[in-house]
C-alpha cells in the first residue's frame, strides 16, 4: 500500500465451487456475521433445490464460529441431505474454493482500483461471470502419499519448536 492508499470499504464473498465442473456460484454481503450467514443458508436452499434429490451436499466451511451457531445447527437439522465439512486452522488450502479466491485475487483484484464497495463487487462479479463461460475443475496434481508427508514434515517441524 502507498503512503495515500484510502480503503473505500469490504464485501464478504460466499462462494459454492462445483468440484465436478467447476461453475462457481456468488453472492457478496456487506459482513461476515450470523445473519449474513443466515442468508448465505438461504442461497444454499436454492443449491439444494438444485441437486438431484438422491444426492448429498457436502459443504466445506473454514472454521469460523459464525459457522457453528445455534441458528444453523437448526437449520442443519431441516436440511439433512446437507453436510458442512470444517477445514482445520490454517488448513484453508483444502478447500477447493480458496484456489477461486486467488484466482480472484491474481487475475482481478490485484492492483485493482476502486472507489466504492459497488465497484468492487462489480470487479467480482464480471471476473466469476467471465470464469464461468468455461469452467473447469480443479485437479489435484500431489498424491495422497506425498501430501502426508509435507504434513507429517511439518508436523515433525512445528513439535521441534516448542
Amino acid at each position: 500500500m502507498t503512503h495515500d492508499y484510502k480503503r473505500h470499504g469490504t464485501t464478504t464473498l460466499f462462494a459454492d465451487l462445483d468440484i465436478s465442473t467447476g461453475h462457481v456460484v456468488h453472492e457478496c454481503m456487506p459482513r461476515h456475521c450470523q445473519q449474513e450467514f443466515l442468508r448465505f443458508l438461504r442461497f444454499l436452499k436454492k443449491i439444494e433445490q438444485s441437486v438431484p434429490e438422491e444426492l448429498d451436499i457436502h459443504v466445506v466451511l473454514d472454521n469460523y464460529g459464525t459457522h457453528k451457531t445455534a441458528a444453523v445447527k437448526r437449520w442443519l437439522a431441516k436440511h439433512p441431505r446437507v453436510m458442512f465439512h470444517f477445514t482445520l486452522t490454517s488448513a484453508s488450502w483444502l478447500n477447493l474454493v480458496e484456489r477461486v479466491f486467488a484466482e480472484l485475487s491474481q487475475h482481478a483484484l490485484k492492483r485493482l482500483a476502486v472507489t466504492s464497495v459497488g465497484e468492487l463487487i462489480d470487479a467480482i462479479t464480471a471476473y466469476l461471470a467471465r470464469r464461468n463461460e468455461n469452467p473447469k475443475p480443479f485437479v489435484w496434481t500431489a498424491t495422497v502419499d506425498s501430501i502426508v508427508r509435507k504434513v507429517n514434515r511439518g508436523l515433525t517441524t512445528l513439535a521441534s519448536h516448542h
